[in-house]
């Protein structure tokens, strides 16, 4: 099981190939990823688009447990690495579920000892 960042799924929605060597049953987003993309759709056929494309990945549902990681994330490493919420959120869910983290953004979860990342 991997869970997916939000810009790997802007490149699969640009038809980019990331995500070929992989299975798309092990491939999971969450509910802040799915926000992420629904915030970028300029158009209602831009996000028609967004969610006909993302509607074969299964979604991992953010609980009580990953808001409360999340927060100890964002209380720990604001201040020394500017952790975002969404990106605490985003890793809690990977850091919960135990599962990895594809992201091209490596730099913003290396300092997540605990995090599995699968970079791209």
């Amino acid at each position: 099981m991997i869970l997916i960042d939000t810009n790997i799924v802007i490149e699969y929605l640009k038809d980019n190939t990331y995500l070929d060597n992989y299975t798309i049953e092990n491939l999971y987003l969450n509910d802040i990823v799915l926000m992420e993309l629904y915030q970028g759709a300029r158009s209602k056929n831009d996000l028609a688009f967004i969610k006909d494309k993302i509607s074969i990945f299964k979604i991992l549902k953010i609980e009580h447990s990953i808001l409360s990681l999340s927060t100890k994330i964002i209380e720990k490493y604001n201040l020394s690495h500017n952790m975002k919420i969404m990106d605490a959120l985003i890793a809690s869910t990977a850091m919960i579920y135990n599962i990895e983290l594809m992201t091209r953004n490596t730099k913003d979860f290396k300092y997540l000892k605990q995090l599995k990342l699968v970079e791209c």
